[in-house]
């Protein structure tokens, strides 16, 4: 069946109101493992988060992994949550018309409707369906492909944990591809709806949103290893030695901060690249929220950078403070044995089996008592003036 004759059954058997479909969506909580969690007693932009992106699933498609569609036209929301195959429909009824789509780990089947619809190329279907992809822009006749990562970071153990994600970019719609669920779609969609008088822009507008969300979370991942270091600073110079708990705790900070490395610094070309007037992705009313987004790249990749180097220093000061620290400790017990050999060497001197003064004698015993005290007090005096004990 083609996707016009599933469109055209879809219409024949769907009677029933968006609305309806709303409220229905919301009750049975659909989304086949999407995440529309509601928030209670929370707002955005005058509406509920959860409520508005449950709105955005559909429940008819071609594809058969879970998927959610909103489409604008001239910046205005005017419908979501229609069947897959109503996409070229959207687009063909207006000029002004926008679409979006989001597909949950699809597979090339699942893509290969896609090609079908909005006309895709097939190394970028490729990339989108493999894993593991560098994050990078490429460029196709007819659209651009992006590839990224949106992070999360355990504060606990202070692990990175990558969603990869990627987007097909064309003049008039966005489809985004979601291999898991580290990427929270009911965020972007709330961020949009909190900036819908910025919709008119159009294709623009929408892949600022996702790529505002995927860099915030960069930035919020880096400020919290920033706040892990410091708390490894301060168990560094702590009065009882943290001993290799300390040393696992840099050494898992460190690998973080490679991991976020890989993700962080790509983007960098990656918005560079879309900001050039030649793609015509970027219009003029867009280009100061694009240069907000790569100020914010250009920070977390500085500040990445910075906490790479303050981890290493790290490693080489907790060295050399175990180097001096057993270097105080050997100082401290060659002066202990130093005091120790006086006793021994008085002791041993007057142990001897032959006739000397006061042998057998007692002001003999007397003499040896008082220089054991005298030079063994003596060394100990000098050695705490110097620091050394």
């Amino acid at each position: 069946m083609t996707a016009r004759a599933e469109h055209d059954g879809a219409r024949s058997t769907g009677g029933a109101h968006p609305q309806d479909d709303a409220r229905d969506l919301d009750e049975s909580a659909v989304g086949g493992g999407l995440r529309a969690r509601p928030v209670p007693g929370e707002t955005f932009a005058g509406q509920d988060p959860a409520r508005a992106a449950a709105r955005a699933l559909t429940r008819e498609s071609p594809t058969r992994c879970p998927a959610r569609t909103r489409a604008w036209r001239y910046g205005e929301l005017v419908a979501e949550g229609f069947p897959v195959a109503e996409l070229s429909d959207h687009l063909d009824a207006d000029p002004g018309a926008v679409v979006w789509l989001d597909l949950h780990d699809p597979d090339l089947a699942d893509l290969a409707v896609l090609t079908e619809e909005v006309g895709l190329h097939p190394l970028a279907v490729e990339d989108a369906v493999h894993e593991h992809q560098r994050p990078k822009l490429d460029r196709y006749q007819d659209h651009l492909f992006l590839a990224a990562y949106a992070v999360a970071l355990d504060q606990d153990t202070g692990e990175i944990a990558n969603s990869e994600l990627a987007a097909f970019i064309t003049d008039r719609a966005l489809i985004t591809v979601r291999k898991d669920d580290g990427f929270d779609p009911d965020a972007l969609i709330s961020r949009w709806d909190s900036s819908s008088e910025l919709a008119v822009n159009g294709v623009s507008f929408l892949l600022h949103g996702l790529l505002d969300q995927i860099v915030d979370g960069h930035f919020k991942a880096v400020q919290v290893l920033d706040d892990a270091i410091e708390e490894v600073q301060d168990q560094l110079f702590a009065d009882t030695d943290p001993g290799q708990q300390l040393q696992r705790r840099s050494f898992e900070l460190r690998r973080s901060l490679v991991l976020i490395r890989r993700v962080v610094l790509p983007m960098r070309d990656v918005l560079n690249t879309l900001m050039r007037r030649d793609l015509h992705v970027v219009d003029e009313a867009m280009g100061p929220y694009y240069q907000d987004v790569y100020d914010h790249v250009l920070r977390a990749t500085e500040w990445t950078e910075s906490l790479r180097d303050l981890v290493t220093t790290i490693l080489e000061t907790r060295l050399t403070i175990q180097g001096n620290r057993l270097n105080e400790i050997m100082r401290q017990l060659t002066c202990w044995a130093a005091i120790i050999a006086v006793p021994t060497a008085v002791t041993g001197f007057y142990g001897q089996n032959v006739p000397y003064p006061g042998f057998q004698q007692g002001w003999g015993f007397l003499t040896s008592l008082v220089l054991m005290v005298l030079i063994a007090g003596a060394l100990y005096l000098s050695f705490k003036r110097k620091h050394w004990i």
